[in-house]
């Protein structure tokens, strides 16, 4: 199997989605598109497919605010590594419907 490359897929989803929905920031539009896609993550949480449309939704806002398939990539590593060093607190303490962050210094 050879390597996924995401930023040549980036920059084909921007290809596409600029062609088929238009160009510029369509934030308040992908935000509400979230929101939907969210509900239906909640009505099906073990749909895959609905779980990869926030992450297409997120990645097509991302561009369409300026950033190259680079910076997003970057950002994403970078994301990934500052939540790796951050402290968390015992997720045992929480409900199954409670939103766990970081512990805020």
């Amino acid at each position: 199997m050879s390597a996924f490359d995401l930023a040549a897929h980036l920059a084909h989803q921007k290809e596409w989605s600029e062609n088929t929905f238009g160009p510029g920031s369509r934030a308040f539009r992908i935000c509400n598109h979230i929101r939907k896609e969210l509900q239906e993550i909640e009505n099906a949480p073990s749909d895959l497919s609905e779980w990869i449309d926030v992450v297409i939704l997120a990645f097509d806002g991302a561009w369409r605010e300026g950033y190259s398939p680079e910076q997003i990539i970057a950002s994403l590593v970078n994301k990934a590594v500052l939540n790796e060093s951050r402290a968390w607190p015992d997720w045992r303490q929480f409900t199954n419907g409670e939103a766990i962050e970081h512990i805020k210094d």
